[in-house]
């Protein structure tokens, strides 16, 4: 059995022996830790494609053949039968619980929702129009100057009480961003409700009428969440990583992590499935831009479809289809751009162009027709995403925090492509 590969310097013939570092699922990973110090030579990988940062035992992915495990259970097994708060417990502690430690973790979860009063006085720094995710990024960051006592992240008490606290608190932080861009009044949290339909109390009800809560909007969020709950080594999940790799407050870590998931190519990828299908307009439409995105002289992009991950199907895709069909069907709504999003579908699956590419459509375009047809509003696409994933982001954050010997500070190296050593000159001689 290889457990080694060798690194031979064509001019010098020093070899560097690579340990290889196996896992339990896919590749190994080549130790490169020592190739600078034998052999003064960077490896080179533009947006680490090829690069393994860390071991983790939370989250496995085969894009090859569409497979997401969390904690080694299929994601599909898990939207199907779980739910958001069990599998958050999962992917924090590694097992499923039973009966009592469930609901020992969901009361506790309940308990934490509410936030420092003080801190809706913050929102009121917003401008009327700042985008939620601009207010998320900057009240989850506001919660380091709280809870002093009990952010020690060496210890497990300390990184138990942050998870449940971040975890409980986002949904209400993303709700008042909701309420604030609206201009209508904050919601205080229900503890009586579970997870998702508390979310929605607080983003949609008012305190001049009663609020009843869909059940089939509930449910659908509740799977979106679990399905968006963690993915391995995403930007954002490297960038609360690398953050946290410093020492610095968890709760710092985490709104870096927000900062890192707003950007388009990410978390913003669902908005944008919406803004294309603003511009389509009309079903009539659909064909015409279809062909148009055929035609690879055109730059017109199909939002909402394939993944880089994923080179066959997106495994989670195929579970938000079925719930985004329910959904359209039993809140039956009519909307002219929905109408667009599923003919979109149609002619994908169907067009041998997209099935011979594996174009087929992804989480986000499933998620942005979901949000769309909950009444949830384009700019709150984004911070729904970052309530799904804080739990993939404090899983991580903990993993690499419980492994002292495994921490280290993160210091990518870079090839340097500036001028050479030059000599300074007086201004007078420039």
């Amino acid at each position: 059995m290889t457990t080694s590969y060798s690194l031979l310097n064509n001019e010098t013939g020093e070899k560097v022996d690579l340990p290889l570092v196996k896992g339990t699922l896919g590749p190994a990973g080549a130790d490169v830790g020592k190739v600078y110090d034998k052999m003064d030579l960077f490896t080179y990988d533009p947006g680490f494609t090829s690069t393994c940062s860390c071991k983790s035992a939370i989250t496995y992915i085969d894009g090859d053949q569409g497979v997401l495990l969390y904690r080694g259970y299929p994601v599909d097994q898990l939207a199907n039968h779980s739910s958001f708060i069990e599998v958050a417990y999962l992917i924090l502690h590694g097992e499923l619980p039973n009966k009592t430690e469930l609901d020992e973790f969901d009361a506790s979860i309940r308990r934490h929702t509410m936030i420092n009063e003080s801190l809706l006085s913050f929102y009121k720094g917003f401008n009327y129009d700042a985008h939620p995710m601009a207010m998320l990024t900057g009240i989850v960051g506001s919660l380091s100057a709280f809870y002093h006592d009990t952010t020690n992240n060496k210890d497990p008490k300390h990184r138990e009480i942050f998870a449940h606290r971040m975890i409980a608190k986002i949904p209400t932080i993303a709700a008042a961003a909701y309420k604030k861009y609206f201009g209508q009044p904050f919601m205080y949290p229900k503890n009586s409700l579970d997870y998702c339909s508390n979310l929605l109390h607080m983003m949609f009800a008012v305190p001049a009428e009663d609020y009843e809560i869909n059940p089939v909007a509930a449910k659908a969020l509740d799977v979106l969440f679990i399905l968006h709950a963690d993915h391995e080594q995403n930007a954002s999940t490297s960038t609360v990583r690398m953050a946290g790799s410093t020492g610095t407050n968890p709760y710092a870590a985490i709104s870096s992590g927000i900062a890192a998931l707003w950007g388009p190519a990410h978390g913003g990828a669902n908005e944008a499935v919406l803004k294309m299908l603003e511009e389509i307009g009309d079903v009539k439409n659909v064909q015409p831009f279809m062909d148009k995105v055929k035609d690879k002289n055109s730059g017109v992009r199909l939002m909402g479809f394939g993944h880089r991950v994923y080179k066959n199907f997106d495994p989670r895709a195929t579970i938000i289809r079925e719930q985004c069909h329910k959904v359209l069907k039993e809140l039956k709504i009519n909307d002219p751009q929905l109408e667009l999003a599923m003919k979109l579908e149609e002619i994908a699956l169907n067009d041998d162009y997209f099935k011979s590419r594996k174009l087929y459509p992804n989480v986000d375009f499933y998620s942005g027709i979901i949000y769309k047809a909950l009444g949830i509003p384009v700019n709150m696409f984004t911070p729904m995403f970052a309530i799904a994933r804080t739990v993939g982001w404090v899983a991580h954050w903990n993993e690499m925090n419980a492994d002292p010997a495994g921490l280290k500070i993160a210091r990518p190296r870079q090839v340097y492509t500036g001028a050479p050593v030059r000599e300074y000159q007086a201004i007078s001689t420039r």
